[in-house]
């Protein structure tokens, strides 16, 4: 299944975010690989860069504890964990910080 794939199966009022999502992501790294791993949409250089999902009332963006620590300031309003964020279906996403995580996930784990 490729990330295309799996956002068709999604539900069809999420299948928008996670486009948007998807589209700024491939745009902010390119030369990364996409892939499934773990069931969700996966931007792999050597290693797994950066993953997205949907949940029920959100979507979560798995950039792993790093990212989180390193945009702990620009993350205060959203829920996270060691190495995931959400983001909830009810706010606009945060498209330049997404980027912007993505861009630093990849100059930091891709080999």
């Amino acid at each position: 299944m490729t990330i295309q794939e799996y956002i068709h199966t999604q539900d069809s009022t999420i299948q928008p975010r996670l486009l948007a999502i998807y589209d700024t992501i491939r745009t902010a790294i390119p030369d990364a690989q996409e892939r499934l791993s773990w069931g969700m949409p996966t931007f792999w250089k050597g290693r797994n860069i950066i993953h997205f999902a949907s949940a029920k009332k959100h979507i979560g963006l798995y950039p792993g504890p790093e990212a989180i620590e390193a945009f702990a300031d620009q993350l205060a309003g959203y829920k996270t964990s060691k190495g995931a964020i959400q983001l909830p279906n009810s706010k606009e996403l945060p498209m330049e910080l997404i980027a912007e995580i993505a861009r630093w996930s990849f100059e930091k784990n891709s080999i």
